[in-house]
């Protein structure tokens, strides 16, 4: 009980709806990017698919440890598309077979799922195929790998953030909602002009 939030905001109240288990304090601790995170992602999307076989329809490395030259935290990132995430039958048993464990389940969130390793240091985001959250998370890693400037201002936004205490770490990700959706939309009207222009 030590590390669930006594207050109650709507934050905390919606991860208590979603969340498996008690509700964590985390600290904030951002690192400079290490480039063995590359490797553990390798490692792990090869555990996902041997797990998984054809169910695993996508396995992509995202959030900020994709980021070359990105500071982070020390947590991997991984996107999972399979037909249906509802039908948890199909992935799930499997997934914990293999050392997952189911975290969260968010059905008004596009049936959003999260599983994690007992280190909680591999965070396993399910998206059905056509879940508008799947073509979000790759075009922020992409536009982050590729601008430097967006980059930079996303960095020094974290950095920021994560000098200030936090229930949760979802008030952290929350807060960062509006640089994100910036840059997002940057890179959204980028991509439209380029596809116009061919």
């Amino acid at each position: 009980m030590g590390d669930e939030p006594t207050t109650t905001d709507p934050i905390v109240e919606r991860l208590q709806a979603v969340t498996i288990g008690e509700i964590e304090r985390r600290d904030i601790v951002l690192v400079a990017h290490d480039p063995a995170w590359h490797g553990r992602f390798a490692q792990e999307a090869q555990r996902i698919s041997e797990a998984l076989g054809d169910t695993a329809r996508r396995v992509e490395h995202v959030g900020s440890t994709a980021v070359p030259d990105l500071d982070a935290k020390p947590i991997i990132d991984i996107l999972l598309v399979v037909d249906d995430p509802t039908d948890e039958t199909t992935y799930v048993p499997a997934l914990e077979q293999a050392g997952y464990r189911l975290r969260v389940r968010e059905p008004e969130f596009h049936e959003h799922r999260m599983l994690r390793t007992p280190a909680r240091d591999v965070h396993l985001h399910v998206f059905g195929p056509h879940a508008p959250e799947v073509d979000r998370m790759v075009l922020l890693r992409d536009t982050l790998r590729i601008a430097p400037a967006e980059r930079h201002r996303y960095e020094r936004t974290k950095r920021a953030l994560a000098t200030r205490k936090w229930p949760t770490m979802q008030h952290y990700a929350d807060a960062k909602s509006t640089i994100v959706e910036q840059i997002l939309q940057r890179a959204g009207a980028a991509r439209a002009g380029n596809e116009h222009v061919g």
